[in-house]
C-alpha cells in the first residue's frame, strides 16, 4: 500500500498564528502574566449549551455539553482576579497590549482599521469562565514574504489567552487562572497549496517578524499554530495546539494521507448503495445475550452495570476496517470519536473474533439483529446516558462518511497524529461584547505604529553578529530561542564570553533535555543567578551544566542547593594539585610512553575527578607544567 502523493490530492493549508504579547498585565485587568504553580483558591463551573444572541445555538457547544463536565478552576490572587472568575465585568483594554497590536499589522503591511469592537467568541471547552473569549478585529489584509512568494494576511486579532488545561480526568476538567486574560494577537493567513515544508517556512518567518519587535513572549506554549488543512472535495479540518515546527510539518502530512484515506472510503461506500442508519431500527439492546462473553472489557462493562448496544450497518460489511493508507479507517475514527464520551471504545465486526469476543458470541449478535451478508456492526457498551449520546454521534459520524472527511475540529498529538476534537464551530459563535465600548484607533495612533516598524530578522541577525562578535549560526541560534532576553542580560556586564553563552543556553540545556530532564524547572532567575556566581567567580564554567542538570532533575529547587547537593565547592592550589599528581602517578607509563599526548587523556580524567570545581583552563595549564617537568 503506497503512501498519498501530496501533490496531486488538491492538498491547502491555512496557519493562524496565536502569540502572547509582552505586558506588565492582562487584557481587561491589571493582574500580572505569570505562571503560578501554588493556587489559594479552587472553585468549579457546569457549562451549558445555550441559544447566541442569533437564537441558535452552536454545534460544537451541543457536542460539548453531551460529554456532561465539571468544570474545576485554580486560582492564585498574584495572577487572576474577580475578572478571570466572571464575578467582575471587564475593566479598560490594555492601550500597551492595544499599540503591540497596532505595530504587528503595521509590519504586516495590514489595514488598521478606526474603531476596534470587542466581540465574544464561544468557547466550549470550560478553559474561559465566562463561555467566551473577548476577541476584536484590528486589520485586515497585508501580507508576509516566505522563500520569495508573498502570502497573503487574511486578518489580525487581538484577544486573550484561555486558561491552561491542568488535567482531564473522567468528569471532571481543570484550568488554571494564571494564563486566562493574556493578551495575544492572533493572525490568520491566506491558505496556501500543500506543501508541509513551505508552511513550516511560512510558520517559521511569521514567527520571527514577532519577535523582532521584541514585544511578544517566548518560551513553549507562549506561540501556537491553529492549522486548517483540507483535500479537494473535503472540508476543512482545524488542527489546534500545534506548538512545535517539526511538529508542524509531520501534522500536515498526516492529515493529507487521513483526509485523502476518507475520500477513498467513501467512494467504496458510494459503490455499496448504503443510505443511512435508523436509529429506531438498527440499534439493539445486547446487554443479555453478552452475559457469557469471556471478553474483559464487556465483563467490566457488566459489572459496573453498564449497557451494551449493537448498531447494524447494512451494505458495510469489509469497510469499517478497510485500510487505504496505513492506519487509516473508518474504524478508527469512530473510536476516537466516543472516546469523547468517556468509553473506551469500540468493537467492530471486521476486527472480531478478537478482544475475548468469540465466534459464539458474534453468532448469538448476529442473531438478534438480523444481519445480512453484506452487512456490518458495532458494539458498544458504557452507561445508558453517555452511549445513547455516543450512538448518536456514530451514525452522524457514518452517515458523513459517504461525503469523505467532514468539517470538524482536530487535537494535535506529540508524534505527529491528529485527534478528533469536536465538530466545528457554527456561524453563531460570535456575538457582541456588551461590556466594553468601541476602541478608536487615531491616525497618530496608526502613524506612531508605522514609525515603530522594527528592522526585518536579517538586519536583526547582522546587528547580534557585530554586537556580540558572535557568527551567523550562533546569531540565529540565540535570536531564534526563548533565552534571547537572558543572552542579552547575561552579556551586558561583558564579563562573560557570547559564544560561551550560546554554547550554555542553546546546546547545553538541550542537550540535557534529550537525557529526559526538564528545562521549564530552570526559570531565568537561576539561570542569571549562575552567571553572576560566575562572574563572581565564585564557581568555574565547568559547574555551570552540573548545576542546571541538578535542578532540571529536581534534585534541587534553585542555584544554591544545586551547588550545596552537587558539593560543588572550589578547590584551592595546593588541593588541585594533590589530585592531579596522583592522576599522573597512576597513568606514569602512560606519560613516558606518549609524552606530550598524554596530556588529553588525562584532561579527561582531571574533569571527571574535580567536576566543576576547578577552571578547566587552569587544570590543563597544570597538567601541562606537570607533564613537561617529568619528562625534563
Amino acid at each position: 500500500m503506497s503512501e498519498v502523493d501530496i501533490k496531486n490530492i488538491g492538498l491547502k493549508v491555512g496557519l493562524e498564528i496565536h502569540q502572547q504579547l509582552d505586558t506588565k498585565k492582562k487584557l481587561f485587568c491589571d493582574c500580572t502574566p505569570i505562571e503560578e504553580e501554588e493556587f489559594s483558591r479552587k472553585f468549579s463551573r457546569k457549562l451549558r449549551a445555550a441559544k447566541s444572541e442569533l437564537g441558535k445555538i452552536d454545534p460544537a457547544a451541543l457536542f460539548e455539553s453531551t460529554k456532561s463536565k465539571t468544570i474545576v478552576y485554580y486560582a492564585n490572587p498574584k495572577s487572576s482576579c474577580l475578572v478571570e472568575e466572571d464575578e467582575e465585568p471587564p475593566h479598560s483594554l490594555d492601550i500597551d497590549a492595544k499599540n503591540i497590536a497596532l505595530l504587528i499589522s503595521s509590519a504586516l503591511k495590514s489595514k488598521i482599521f478606526s474603531e476596534i469592537h470587542v466581540m465574544r467568541k464561544t468557547v466550549i471547552d470550560g478553559s474561559n469562565t465566562t463561555g467566551f473569549q473577548r476577541t476584536m478585529l484590528v486589520s485586515q489584509g497585508g501580507h508576509i514574504e516566505v522563500n520569495g512568494e508573498k502570502v497573503g494576511v487574511q486578518s489580525i486579532c487581538l484577544e486573550e489567552d484561555a486558561g491552561k488545561l491542568v488535567k482531564d480526568e473522567g468528569n471532571h476538567r481543570f484550568f488554571s487562572l494564571d494564563r486566562l486574560g493574556v493578551p495575544l494577537v492572533e493572525i490568520a493567513l491566506d491558505p496556501v497549496e500543500g506543501d508541509p515544508k513551505f508552511v513550516k517556512d511560512i510558520a517559521l518567518t511569521l514567527g520571527r517578524l514577532l519577535r523582532v519587535t521584541k514585544k511578544v513572549m517566548r518560551g513553549i506554549g507562549t506561540i501556537r499554530q491553529d492549522v486548517n488543512i483540507s483535500v479537494e472535495g473535503g472540508g476543512v479540518i482545524e488542527v489546534k495546539g500545534v506548538q512545535q515546527l517539526d511538529q508542524l510539518e509531520k501534522i500536515i502530512e498526516f492529515e493529507a494521507k487521513r483526509q485523502h484515506g476518507l475520500k477513498l472510503i467513501s467512494k467504496k461506500i458510494m459503490d455499496t448503495g448504503f443510505t443511512e442508519i435508523d436509529r429506531k431500527d438498527d440499534v439493539f439492546d445486547i446487554t443479555e445475550i453478552m452475559k457469557e462473553c469471556n471478553s474483559k472489557i464487556v465483563k467490566k462493562s457488566l459489572e459496573k452495570q453498564h449497557k451494551i448496544f449493537a448498531i447494524r450497518i447494512s451494505k458495510l460489511k469489509g469497510l469499517l476496517g478497510f485500510e487505504p493508507y496505513s492506519d487509516i479507517r473508518l474504524g478508527k475514527e469512530i473510536g476516537q470519536l466516543v472516546r469523547f464520551f468517556g468509553i473506551g471504545g469500540v468493537f467492530h465486526s471486521d476486527e472480531l473474533p478478537n478482544y475475548g469476543i468469540e465466534d459464539n458470541d458474534i453468532k448469538l449478535v448476529v442473531e438478534k439483529i438480523q444481519t445480512e451478508e453484506n452487512d456490518a456492526f458495532l458494539i458498544i457498551a458504557g452507561e445508558k446516558i453517555s452511549v445513547g449520546f455516543a450512538i448518536d454521534s456514530i451514525i452522524n459520524r457514518i452517515k458523513l462518511a459517504k461525503d469523505g472527511p467532514p468539517a470538524e475540529t482536530r487535537a494535535a498529538t506529540q508524534n505527529g497524529d491528529t485527534v478528533f476534537l469536536r465538530p466545528r464551530p457554527g456561524a453563531s459563535r460570535m456575538y457582541p461584547e456588551t461590556d466594553i465600548p468601541t476602541v478608536k484607533v487615531t491616525s497618530n495612533e496608526r502613524e506612531e505604529a508605522n514609525s515603530k516598524v522594527p528592522k526585518s530578522w536579517e538586519e536583526s541577525i547582522k546587528e547580534l553578529e557585530r554586537k556580540y562578535q558572535i557568527n551567523n549560526q550562533l546569531a540565529e541560534q540565540i535570536f531564534d530561542s526563548e533565552y534571547f532576553e537572558i543572552f542579552e542580560n547575561i552579556c551586558s556586564s561583558k564579563q562573560n564570553s557570547p559564544n560561551f553563552v550560546v554554547s550554555i543556553l542553546c546546546s547545553t540545556i538541550t542537550n540535557l533535555e534529550r537525557k529526559g530532564l526538564d528545562s521549564k524547572l530552570l526559570d531565568s532567575e537561576q539561570i542569571m543567578k549562575t552567571f553572576e556566581l560566575l562572574e563572581q567567580n565564585k564557581i568555574n564554567k565547568e559547574s555551570i551544566e552540573i548545576i542546571f542538570e541538578q535542578i532540571m532533575s529536581k534534585k534541587a529547587d534553585n542555584v544554591l542547593q544545586a551547588l550545596e547537593k552537587a558539593s560543588i565547592t572550589q578547590l584551592t592550589d595546593e588541593e588541585l594539585d594533590k589530585i592531579l599528581d596522583e592522576i599522573i602517578q597512576k597513568n606514569l607509563e602512560k606519560v613516558k610512553k606518549e609524552q606530550m599526548h598524554a596530556l588529553s587523556g588525562l584532561m579527561g580524567i582531571a574533569m571527571k575527578h574535580v567536576r566543576g570545581k576547578a577552571s578547566g583552563k587552569i587544570i590543563n595549564q597544570k597538567l601541562k607544567d606537570k607533564i613537561q617537568k617529568i619528562l625534563n
